[in-house]
């Protein structure tokens, strides 16, 4: 939700103003570091997360999903067409392309590939995907209880596999070309991680020469992507205090309302007036960001190794699979979930804490 009130800021600022303050120096860092705006945003973006939540599954999130996410695939595609098509002239004559930045983004480079270096690749590539394909935080299990059993499951496990593949490739490919062009290539540039977005691409925009128009559009997709995520993580939630306390679907989004509220402020004024304020040498927002990514969600999936492995046992799993679809995919699943995942789990756990406590540095 913080992270939604960044983007629903731009995206404001983009459609109040030609763009030019979002590419100004220090504009990013000015508003994350001030004392309401943050908050202010955050909540913007926090009421319309609890609201379509509140709508329910149907009249809320399948409705906003089947709108939005064909949308969102139209977009993307636009914006990564677009971006091939850049050409940017420097100051010396040199001329670079979307083209070149196309062939930069697929091209493997192996330089400096130490052991080290690739365990750290491996470990962020595994984390990505824990986020990405919504495991270990119970969206798969919620939205998977919605499922009616006549649907292929094995052909839906597919989907989500080429869906969320392609989108990934789809959304490096919109951003990568278009920064290349206008920086050179420069790798501090294309992995600057958040500045990527708040920083780099506003000025990227603003070189266009259409850059009200682009910002507005990349920013709008950026705001539905981050919206999609945060309506699924709060229907978690949600859904288990209806399920276990058999609260309304009123009731249990307010709490969750409040929760968000209480801990998004907080983490809004991370960087601000609650900058003193350090937990392992991590203001709030990073803190929880750690937490959740590194410590929780690798607890979490130990937790379904466990549950499935011990409790509900691969029997049941397999005949609830197998209702509706062949499980070509059996012993495959039986092998990782028995070994392979918690070997996995607990080397990202425990490379995770090191790296904070300053045992190992990554």
């Amino acid at each position: 939700s913080v992270i939604g009130g960044w983007i629903t800021k731009y995206f404001v600022t983009y459609i109040i103003s030609d763009g030019k303050d979002a590419a100004a120096d220090g504009y990013f860092t000015s508003f994350i570091t001030s004392d309401i705006a943050p908050i202010v945003f955050m909540l913007v973006f926090l009421a319309l997360t609890a609201w379509i939540v509140y709508r329910g599954v149907e009249k809320g999130i399948e409705q906003f999903s089947k709108i939005i996410m064909p949308g969102l695939i139209l977009l993307i595609l636009i914006i990564a067409i677009f971006s091939l098509t850049l050409t940017h002239t420097d100051t010396d004559g040199s001329v670079r392309t979307g083209l070149q930045g196309l062939a930069f983004y697929i091209t493997p480079d192996f330089s400096g590939l130490t052991v080290k270096r690739f365990l750290e690749i491996l470990l962020d590539a595994m984390s990505q995907l824990f986020f990405s394909l919504s495991v270990s935080m119970g969206i798969m299990i919620t939205y998977g209880s919605y499922v009616k059993n006549d649907v292929n499951l094995n052909k839906a496990t597919n989907q989500i596999e080429i869906f969320d593949t392609g989108i990934a490739i789809l959304a490096g490919l919109m951003i990568i070309p278009a920064v290349f062009a206008f920086s050179g290539g420069n790798p501090e540039t294309l992995n600057a991680g958040p500045s990527l977005m708040f920083i780099t691409l506003p000025k990227v925009f603003a070189s266009m020469g259409i850059g009200t128009g682009a910002g507005i559009l990349f920013f709008v997709l950026v705001l539905l992507a981050a919206l999609t995520s945060a309506v699924s993580l709060m229907e978690t939630s949600v859904s288990t205090f209806m399920d276990e306390l058999h609260w309304s679907r009123g009731k249990a989004s307010l709490l969750m309302a409040v929760v968000m509220i209480v801990f998004g402020s907080a983490s809004s004024l991370g960087y601000g007036v609650l900058d003193f304020i350090r937990i392992f040498g991590m203001n709030f927002l990073d803190f929880f960001d750690f937490m959740t990514n590194s410590v929780m969600m690798p607890l979490a999936a130990l937790a379904t190794c466990f549950l499935v492995i011990k409790v509900v046992g691969f029997d049941r799993i397999a005949r609830e699979i197998e209702q509706s679809s062949k499980f070509g995919r059996k012993k495959l699943y039986n092998f990782f979930l028995k070994y392979l995942a918690p070997i996995c789990l607990i080397v990202i756990l425990l490379s995770s804490i090191a790296n904070v406590l300053g045992i190992i540095s990554m």
